[in-house]
């Protein structure tokens, strides 16, 4: 009986560290996700506009698409690590 309520005690703990371990990982992970969308938008559009000779409206555009990219990807992975 003793030995029973020993792992259920000892399991418990590893189940919640387990999942408070994602939760770190998942917040170390997504700003880093995040920046890096929004500096290959904005690479690639600073790339096009030195291929076309133009301002840096193809800079501003792919930035605001990397932007909206990777704000789609941190809300997209944080709901669904809420399920």
């Amino acid at each position: 009986m003793a030995d029973e309520n020993r792992e259920a005690k000892t399991a418990a703990p590893s189940t919640e560290n387990r999942t408070a371990s994602r939760q770190y990982a998942m917040a170390m992970e997504l700003p880093f996700l995040f920046v890096i969308a929004v500096l290959v938008g904005g690479g690639a559009g600073y790339f096009v506009d030195r291929w076309l000779h133009t301002r840096p409206i193809f800079l501003l555009i792919f930035g605001l698409v990397g932007f909206a990219a990777g704000l789609r990807e941190v809300l997209r992975r944080v709901s669904a690590s809420g399920d």
